[in-house]
């Protein structure tokens, strides 16, 4: 029986984000009148540094940018203890992520946009760039180890990230070598078998070149059990290294040369049976995922040079991929569903190749008049390979992506308090398809072709209501290239899908007081996509193909920063999201889908809350300058559906972290609890019968101790 979701009843988890940003609002209003402690403000905010961000690929005050901008910083990935780009993302207002917990399977959605289902490591409705550098959305399962900031930039964002952009994009940058010799070592140990080493160095290598080096090593025990042994399903593994060189070749120039690699082991996407009972367990023969891995590796290049009043980057990069993972129905859920209870075991490999270069000329950082200009050109060859353990039957596909680019935007001042500002980009993208599929001995070859012309761009008049205020409306356009089923079992199966577009409407309000101490963000927006993706089956066939179905979504949404005295910090958001799906879809895997249901794993009420304390005690011990840090984070998540079917709901949980350290010089020795509540809640939710339905529960309350030590 379908159960519809209406939004919640309660208030109380989000009245607690809103009260609180209510009162950065009054707070913003008595910041912008006479103070007459000024001069105690400035001095204050004098370790308040200025916050820069490279969402237009070039640095830019926040406030600047006329769209909706998250930026979490260094401090707040290791603090909070975000290991990877999809922890980031689950802490950030308006993002949803849908993962089954292998290393290749997320599914981002931003406002509400973003595909159903995915149907191919190509199928990203959110571009990844680390380090200037385009990467899957797949690589969500990213080590955010050493690194600067993420930027999550909300809406499309085909202007200057280009295709699969259409809900947004997320920027990465790495720590960036420094002339000054400096460095951080930090380790932890908790419980499930969780460990962390981490590490990294830098500093001149000459008087033209600067080094850093940067390495981490982590492992966990899963919280899902096997039946058989009752030892943890899986223990995953990463290892992740980083070195990077800075080379001043003249005073204008400057050249950034990157290598990375990321090796991670033993993850696996899991479905149980639900319910989950107090322990989650599969029977699964011990040791069939112990093959399963990830290799990522990255190379890049980035030239800068500085002309009288412009500046030209060329960014070169190179990445691959090898994975291997195997899946499946362990025998509790095969007997639910067929009675038979056996293992179903599929193992997919893919490889992937991507070399991209990027060309621009652009305004200078503070340049009255914002402009950038470019080309960007990129080749992608890629394998997805599926091999059923049960029968034999082999799927082999290979696919090769050529894309080319030109792009331009400016923000051009009509006034002292008037800006527009103008985006366009047109791409070409060419796509070769090759497969072989194998079933009973026979195998049938299938070879397809396609190509796409498209242009996407955004328009924006922003109004400078103070010094520190900024007004904007923008409208925006974004697309979602068409391409080919990773999941096709037959020829028939792999008939492209349709490319996706959607509109865009947003109008919102950045302030930033004078001293840097509170900043507040807010919008308004409507998204309208048409042909967004979704998973078919035929039963009759068992072809696996692409079905599209028209989705909308609007919502409210809003940030804020608050450092109200030195060493207390509070950071808010909050989200409301309304989204569903406008056509029906019929075929599709799980049922037909209706218009009106809401779009899955989209929550109309989501939020957060983190607080930092950081305060200076009286020396024990003979400790020099002690001091007492405390970070306390609260997220909450309201009901959601489960599937684009809406046949269930996940439930909404609050969950609340946090970490006690005690700093004494340039150490600190500190304790951390993972939900704290011990709050029970699913990650995921799939629908198999009325009487059977999948899902993954989250990790329960753990804790342990760190260490860092920076020098």
């Amino acid at each position: 029986m379908t159960r519809r979701t209406h939004a919640p009843t309660s208030l109380r988890p989000r009245a607690l984000v809103v009260a609180l940003l209510l009162s950065l609002s009054f707070q913003a209003a008595a910041d912008d009148a006479p103070s007459a402690d000024a001069d105690h403000d400035k001095k204050k905010a004098a370790d308040l540094s200025a916050v820069t961000v490279n969402a237009r690929l070039s640095s830019e005050r926040p406030q600047d940018i006329p769209f909706g901008l998250s930026v979490i910083d260094a401090s707040a990935i290791e603090n909070g203890r975000l290991p990877d780009v999809e922890s980031v993302l689950r802490r950030t207002p308006g993002v949803d992520v849908n993962s089954y917990g292998g290393g290749n399977d997320a599914n981002i959605r931003i406002r509400g946009v973003g595909s159903l289902n995915q149907v191919s490591m190509d199928d990203g409705s959110v571009a990844l760039n680390m380090d200037g550098v385009a990467m899957s959305s797949r690589h969500a399962s990213l080590a955010t180890f050493d690194v600067d900031r993420v930027e999550v930039l909300k809406g499309p964002q085909g202007t200057l990230f280009g295709r699969n952009s259409e809900a947004g994009a997320i920027n990465v940058t790495s720590r960036r070598p420094t002339w000054d010799t400096q460095g951080y070592l930090r380790a932890e140990v908790g419980q499930d078998g969780q460990q962390l080493a981490e590490g990294a160095i830098g500093g001149a290598l000459s008087d033209q070149v600067a080094g850093r080096l940067a390495l981490r090593y982590g492992s966990f025990d899963s919280w899902v059990k096997n039946t058989n042994d009752g030892q943890p399903m899986i223990e995953p593994k990463d290892l992740a290294i980083r070195g990077s060189v800075l080379w001043k070749a003249g005073d204008d120039t400057q050249v950034l040369m990157i290598l990375e690699g990321q090796n991670t082991k033993h993850y696996a996407g899991m479905e149980v049976l639900r319910p989950f009972g107090h322990t989650a367990r599969l029977d699964f023969t011990p040791g069939v995922f112990d093959d399963n891995h990830k290799r990522l590796r990255r190379n890049s290049i980035e030239v800068d040079h500085d002309l009288e009043s412009s500046r030209i980057t060329s960014i070169t990069g190179y990445t691959e991929a090898a994975f291997r993972g195997t899946k499946g129905y362990d025998r509790t859920i095969n007997g639910a569903l067929y009675g038979y209870p056996s293992e179903y075991l599929v193992t997919d490999y893919s490889k992937e190749h991507v070399a991209s270069q990027d060309l621009r000329w652009s305004s200078l950082p503070g340049a009255d008049t914002f402009w950038v200009t470019g080309v960007n050109v990129s080749h992608s060859d890629r394998s997805f390979d599926s091999l059923y353990r049960s029968n034999g039957n082999y799927q082999q596909r290979d696919f090769k992506t050529d894309s080319y680019a030109l792009y331009g935007e400016t923000t051009i001042p009509l006034s002292d308090v008037w800006k527009v500002t103008g985006g366009l980009r047109y791409t070409h993208d060419h796509k070769d398809y090759d497969g072989n599929y194998t079933a009973a001995g026979l195998t049938v070859p299938d070879s397809r072709r396609i190509g796409e012309n498209y242009l996407t761009g955004r328009v924006a008049l922003s109004y400078e209501l103070s010094p520190q205020t900024n007004l904007y409306v923008l409208t925006a356009r974004g697309h979602k290239s068409r391409g080919f089923n990773d999941y096709s079992t037959q020829p028939v199966d792999s008939q492209p899908y349709r490319p996706a577009r959607v509109d865009t409407h947003e109008v919102g309000i950045k302030y930033q007081s004078a001293d840097r101490r509170l900043s507040l963000n807010g919008s308004v927006y409507l998204n309208e996509v048409k042909d967004d993706h979704l998973l078919g089956y035929d039963f009759n066939t068992m072809a696996v193909s692409t079905i599209n179905a028209n989705t909308r979504s609007k919502g409210v949404e809003l940030e804020g920063a608050w450092q109200p005295l030195h060493g207390l910090r509070f950071d808010a958001g909050v989200s409301y999201i309304d989204a569903k799906v406008t056509s029906p879809a019929f075929g599709v895997s799980g049922g037909d889908v209706a218009a009106g249901n809401r779009i899955p794993d989209v929550p109309y009420w989501s939020g957060n809350l983190s607080v930092s304390y950081h305060h200076d005690i009286a020396s024990f011990w003979r400790l020099p300058d002690p001091a007492f840090n405390v970070e306390l984070n609260y997220r909450y998540v309201g009901a959601r559906p489960a599937d684009a079917q809406n046949h269930f709901d996940l439930r909404g949980y609050n969950k609340v972290d946090m970490r006690i350290g005690l700093q004494s010089g340039q150490s600190e020795f500190y304790v951390w609890v993972d939900n704290l509540t011990n709050a029970h809640y699913d990650l995921y939710g799939n629908y198999s019968t009325p009487t059977v339905t999948t899902g993954m529960p989250a990790r329960g309350r753990t804790f342990g101790v760190g260490a860092r030590w920076d020098f």
